[in-house]
């Protein structure tokens, strides 16, 4: 018994040791099909769909990117037509004219049958491009608000700019209009609403940028400064790192300036002054010569612009700007506002964006000089010469009486020339610029004019403007540049182009 015990109990543990390696051998044999796969893609993505991507997709897929949201699209609006200020946060987008794929459709219903309709005209699309502006693309053909808001801004609030685009159905350049840089100059912005609300896209060749009101801290408050007391015309073309107003700048010359292939600023006198519309820039520059002649019978005036002044720093961007004045500061003049409309219009018509033609005047003269005659004493300024009077040496400008003592002061015309500016009647310090004097510049000072077309965008001036904390002075005068002195010129310590210009 003992020997037979010993037997089955060996044949036991041989038969287990045969049925492991069986089962070894098994699982050796399959062990490619144990491996266990984690998905990478969500649940309810299908070999079929991951195949039928495309290597974009799959590439941006692999790196861990996301796709760009496709930029929207701005809705064609009628822009004269009344709106609500919440319209005015964001810009419009487009309906969307085809349904919801998420949205079901119930199966009691029976889907309709589509009926004929009759072939209606093939219309041609719009020849223009489309115009990528403050986050919205603007198709060709259409009109439509935006809005610009600066990252600089009071305890989070800063109230929308309104930006006006007129997206022309053909291509052609890219003209800017902006108005009320100084918050008390209205001239400018009655001019760009008369201009942009009557301009039609399906008509016009280019794009038409048109900014109301670009300072309104400054027009909120009635004032030609920010509310840090600065002058926003003079930190162009702005530091994101520097002073509220140097920030502010480089906001708006980023986000709007760096897109426009000629700009038309619009500004009217200060401090109670009053200017003949008038055209003031570059003439050495062709380009913007180009512009100048294309205003009709408005008087222009060379001038580089201070530093800091958005015309030149558009003009070193390599963008041809001009800046128009017409008009005194806090009050609406019908006769500067339509000037100012009917140059603009003349000046589309000559850059071949609109087919109406306009025939205006005679050209104005140019002036390549010109000089303030100021006050000698305090007291009440009382005119004796108007606007673009015409005055010869020794001729009498104006008097100045001193109400306490009644001594009245002489102020005569030291140059041939004609009166660009001049104070209004009021109470003037000593030294204070009563009479602006242009004197005329012989053709030979003033550049050849050269055509302002749809170009590739301006490079963006680099960001380094007040680096080391520095702002700007307001009332630096102007850099003198060697020019060819005009007849009867000034001596160059007597010319005054500082806050009484731009």
């Amino acid at each position: 018994m003992r020997h037979r015990s010993l037997s089955f109990s060996l044949l036991f543990v041989l038969s287990g040791s045969v049925a492991a390696a069986a089962a070894t051998s098994v699982m050796d044999e399959s062990s490619e099909a144990v491996v266990i796969q984690y998905p990478t893609e969500p649940s309810g993505v299908t070999e079929q769909s991951q195949e039928s991507a495309t290597p974009q997709e799959s590439t941006q897929r692999e790196a861990g990117e996301q796709p760009e949201k496709p930029m929207p699209k701005a809705k064609s609006i009628e822009l004269d037509k009344p709106v609500t200020e919440r319209d005015l946060v964001a810009p419009p987008e487009s309906d969307a004219t085809e349904p919801s794929a998420a949205s079901p459709v119930p199966r009691s219903q029976p889907k309709p049958q589509p009926k004929p309709q009759p072939e209606a005209p093939q219309t041609e699309k719009p020849a223009g491009h489309p115009l990528q502006l403050l986050g919205a693309e603007v198709p060709a053909g259409t009109s439509t608000r935006l809005a610009w808001s600066p990252s600089q801004h009071f305890e989070g609030v800063y109230s929308a700019t309104p930006v006006l685009v007129v997206n022309g159905a053909e291509t052609g350049p890219t003209l800017c209009l902006t108005a009320a840089i100084h918050g008390d100059e209205l001239n400018g912005i009655e001019t760009v609403r008369r201009v942009m609300y009557n301009l039609n896209p399906q008509t016009l060749k280019g794009a038409v940028i048109g900014v109301p009101i670009v300072n309104m801290q400054g027009f909120h408050r009635s004032s030609r400064y920010l509310t840090d007391r600065r002058d926003l015309n003079r930190h162009f073309p702005g530091d994101k790192n520097g002073s509220s107003a140097s920030r502010i700048a480089r906001s708006f010359f980023d986000e709007v300036v760096v897109h426009c292939n000629a700009i038309v600023d619009l500004h009217t006198g200060s401090f109670y002054r009053t200017n003949l519309p008038q055209l003031r820039g570059d003439l050495k520059n062709p380009k913007v010569v180009k512009l100048t002649k294309g205003f009709g019978s408005t008087v222009v005036l060379h001038s580089d612009g201070a530093k800091g002044t958005l015309r030149r720093a558009a003009v070193e961007a390599g963008i041809p700007t001009v800046t128009l004045e017409a008009g005194a500061p806090m009050v609406l003049d019908e006769r500067s506002v339509s000037h100012s409309v009917k140059g603009i219009r003349t000046l589309l018509n000559q850059l071949g964006m609109v087919s109406k033609f306009r025939l205006w005047g005679d050209p104005e003269p140019v002036y390549y000089n010109s000089t303030w005659q100021r006050a000698t004493t305090g007291g009440i300024i009382f005119s004796k010469v108007e606007l673009g009077s015409t005055v010869s040496k020794g001729d009498l400008l104006g008097t100045v009486t001193n109400p306490i003592t009644n001594v009245r002061k002489e102020i005569r015309s030291l140059y041939n020339g004609r009166i660009l500016g001049m104070a209004m009647n009021q109470v003037v310090q000593p030294g204070f610029a009563a009479y602006h004097i242009g004197i005329q510049a012989p053709e030979e000072q003033i550049s050849a004019p050269e055509e302002v077309t749809a170009e590739a965008e301006p490079a963006p001036t680099e960001d380094n403007t007040n680096a080391g904390g520095t702002q700007p002075q307001e009332t630096t005068e102007e850099e003198a540049v060697e020019t060819p002195q005009a007849i009867d010129a000034p001596p160059a310590e007597e010319r005054d182009e500082a806050s009484e210009e731009d």
